[in-house]
């Protein structure tokens, strides 16, 4: 059953990670919508194959596959690291760079480190980088499953070198404790810290999530009238 109501639009957002959740939530300050995870629904859903070769492509499959499943209007993103270094890698395979199982943290710790192992001496004026995310927005009470609308935010940085990491025999822990993922190897020179250094507010207002969320807000706002 979908779980929006006449005063209350519930939006539901493709993910269970609680960090995604959280900072959507903290860019979007809005009564009159409530955005809710996967986590809340009376069942669980599989989750899709994202085989698609871009951001957008896997944002508009996963907001059409949760927005049927469920019947409730859905947000869905696909977000990365870029590295130019590296032609565009690791993309669209940031989540499983290193190829390896386990637990979130153990996982992200591996990807940063086989990511400093691919970029080996690279100097720092080669090692920018960006984050991305491609956003989707489908409405699963519509025959349409066509997106809404799709948009694209990014945070401009490069990637740490492992001398410039606090412990350099662990280089993947970078500096920083305030993020997930590749953020803390993510150097932003304007702010001269890492993305895991920053404070939440100041993450949220140059993060590529927070991009991505403020340019898709002006197509949620009309159905929260």
């Amino acid at each position: 059953m979908p779980l929006w109501s006449s005063s209350i639009m519930q939006i539901l957002i493709a993910t269970s990670n609680p960090h995604k959740l959280d900072e959507i939530r903290a860019v979007i300050h809005d009564p009159t919508v409530e955005f809710v995870s996967l986590d809340v629904l009376p069942e669980k859903i599989d989750e899709p194959a994202e085989d698609q070769d871009t951001f957008e492509g896997n944002a508009v499959l996963k907001a059409r596959y949760y927005a049927k499943a469920s019947g409730m209007l859905c947000l869905a993103d696909d977000s990365g690291l870029e590295v130019d270094a590296l032609n565009g890698e690791p993309g669209i395979r940031s989540a499983r760079y290193s190829n390896t199982d386990g637990p979130r943290a153990e996982r992200d710790a591996a990807n940063s480190l086989a990511l400093l192992k691919n970029l080996g001496d690279t100097p720092i004026d080669k090692r920018t980088a960006r984050f991305v995310c491609a956003m989707a927005l489908v409405d699963g009470r519509q025959d349409s499953d066509e997106p809404l609308a799709t948009v694209r935010g990014t945070l401009e940085g490069r990637i740490l070198t492992i001398e410039e990491a606090d412990d350099s025999a662990r280089p993947e822990h970078g500096r920083g404790s305030n993020g997930f993922g590749y953020d803390p190897i993510v150097f932003v020179p304007d702010l001269n810290k890492t993305v895991a250094q920053l404070t939440a507010d100041e993450k949220n207002g140059i993060s590529h999530r927070g991009d991505a969320v403020r340019k898709m807000w002006p197509h949620i706002k009309p159905f929260t009238a």
